[in-house]
């Protein structure tokens, strides 16, 4: 088979557009080895640079960060490596950097593409020779391109007859992975998805293209991260092309491992482009998301505020004033957003009203998400214990407490009343007990809103499950609805400022005053909640506000 040698100073117009196939960021790994002696070969995939052991020992020998088999194989050793991510192969580096007069003298590389899960049998597969003999020489990177290849998911490192590699890494195309259904959501920047980064303003500690690899890594050394600003008002930015031009739904912005270097803030535009790298100054980016307070050490989720009759091709993060963020997911879909229309069939019973055959038919759908702090600070706060103090909100004031045994989180949430003067108020703790709403399709319907004008209103988990001692403990609740709006120009509810969250029994909420809000909804079992709020008079609704919604909406469940 045809290959070209390349010089290491041409690796950036040779490989550079390219993905690193079998690198264990996407999930790469060794399965099969015939020998691994002095130096394990899972030290292939390895994403950093090998280091120099020089002058360490172990009970086998010198140690090498790379892959080394013991002398004099009559024939070769070899290693069979799953690639991250099935695609088409078209260049390989076989680096034997600090390996000097124990280095593989040569190697061949074979392909195969596999969908059976029982991998026992790989050594005696079908496999295809995509790179031939080639000789190597000690301590240096060895690129070689071959013409793109048919797609594979395995490829087997053939060394003759035996020595040291440091580092192993195949490039190519992944394959991409798309839904089959237009309308189904997916992460439109995600790797596999062919979301690329194509610019990043600064990447000192780390690259922006770790924001769209899967999973959430395992340090800060795989997330981008930018150096420190000294400048007031200073930002960074990155740009990602999405796989596929899309309409824009939620976005997740993970934090994960950075704890005292997150950014502070951050926002999304969005762009539709013909070129591959648009103007970062361009009129043309669109607000998807405006400024929003980070946190750290974890996954956020925003609604993005995008038309659903626009498509756009990239998506610019910014953050304020540096920082580091583990991932981004953009969810979206490739085909415009129509609603939803659902068939049921329901059985009569003795004494229901229910039709057979009944058609449900959803109007516009508010996706709901994962509560966050930083995502609900506009309608109230979040009240919940942090087991890692590091990641609790800035500012949140921690202390031991109870001689050592406990931890105190300082005034989450603050009691507020606004009643006028005259009006006899008290503030009390009430209990609401809250039977689990119908759920269909795993859509909620949202019918009415609520809003306190004179009060805070704070509902507390009351554990995970309700409890009386008639009835016993009951099945024990575990998530509940959280749904808000702001007040619009005319004081009723703004849809367009709608959210929905879900929460979990070990999270309370406060509403800020005159929020708007759904009524108490839980899911899948009863719950018990205290309500701490200021009431006058018998504690009755005197200062309840209600809005019927004449619009059909519906909340749409997070598949969690």
């Amino acid at each position: 088979m045809a290959y070209q040698r390349i010089s290491l100073e041409h690796f950036s117009s040779i490989f550079g557009s390219t993905t690193e196939l079998s690198s264990v960021a996407l999930g790469g790994k060794t399965v099969q080895v015939s020998d691994e002696f002095f130096a394990e070969a899972y030290h292939l995939l390895l994403v950093e640079p090998a280091p120099s052991l020089q002058g360490q020992y172990g009970p086998n020998g010198a140690l090498y960060s790379g892959w080394e088999t013991r002398r004099h194989n009559p024939t070769y050793d070899w290693c069979i490596i799953k690639l991250g991510a099935t695609g088409t192969i078209v260049g390989f580096d076989v680096d034997t950097s600090h390996f000097n007069g124990n280095e593989v003298p040569a190697v061949s590389v074979d392909a195969l593409l596999s969908t059976n899960e029982d991998e026992s049998g790989l050594r005696n597969a079908q496999w295809t020779e995509v790179l031939p003999r080639v000789p190597l020489g000690p301590s240096a990177r060895h690129l070689f391109s071959i013409p793109e290849s048919s797609r594979y998911n395995y490829v087997k490192l053939n060394v003759y007859p035996d020595g040291g590699v440091a580092r192993f890494r195949v490039y190519g195309h992944i394959s991409l992975v798309h839904p089959a259904d237009d309308f189904q959501p997916f992460d439109l920047a995600h790797i596999f998805a062919g979301g690329r980064v194509v610019f990043t303003s600064d990447q000192h500690f780390g690259t922006g293209s770790n924001l769209i690899l899967p999973g959430r890594g395992k340090d800060m050394s795989d997330g981008w991260e930018t150096k420190r600003s000294r400048q007031h008002n200073h930002k960074e930015w990155v740009i990602v092309r999405l796989g596929a031009p899309g309409r824009l739904q939620t976005a997740e912005i993970d934090t994960a491992n950075f704890i005292g270097n997150f950014p502070e803030s951050c926002e999304l535009h969005a762009i539709n482009s013909t070129s591959d790298i648009p103007d970062s100054d361009s009129a043309d980016w669109v607000t998807v998301l405006p400024r929003m307070k980070l946190g750290p050490h974890r996954r956020h989720f925003f609604q993005l505020e995008a038309d659903q009759e626009s498509l756009f091709t990239h998506v610019k993060l910014t953050i304020y004033p540096d920082g580091g963020v583990k991932r981004l997911r953009i969810i979206g879909t490739r085909g415009k957003y129509e609603g939803y229309t659902v068939s049921e069939t329901r059985v009569e019973s003795t004494g229901s009203a229910a039709l057979i055959g009944q058609r449900v038919t959803f109007g516009k759908v508010i996706p709901v998400l994962p509560l966050t702090p930083e995502a609900f600070a506009a309608f109230g706060q979040v009240i919940q214990a942090y087991g890692n103090h590091t990641t609790a909100p800035p500012g949140t004031k921690i202390t031991p407490a109870n001689r050592g045994t406990a931890t105190k989180f300082h005034k989450l949430a603050l009691i507020k009343s606004s009643y006028p003067e005259g009006r006899s108020s008290t503030t009390g703790i009430s209990v609401y007990r809250c039977d689990p709403v119908k759920v269909t399709s795993n859509m909620v319907e949202l019918k009415v809103l609520e809003r306190h004008k004179h009060t805070t209103q704070a509902f507390i988990p009351m554990g995970v499950g309700s409890f009386s001692w008639e009835e016993g403990l009951l099945e024990p609740g575990k998530k509940y609805l959280v749904v808000v709006a702001l007040s619009g120009d005319d004081l009723k509810p703004d849809l367009s400022t709608l959210r929905g969250f879900v929460a979990t029994a070990a999270q309370g909420i406060m509403y800020n005053t005159a929020v708007w809000h759904q009524p108490m909804t839980v899911l899948e079992s009863a719950m018990d909640f205290s309500c701490v709020e200021t009431q006058i008079g018998d504690g009755g609704n005197a200062d309840c506000e209600m809005v019927y919604l004449d619009e059909a909406l519906f909340l749409k469940l997070p598949e969690i």
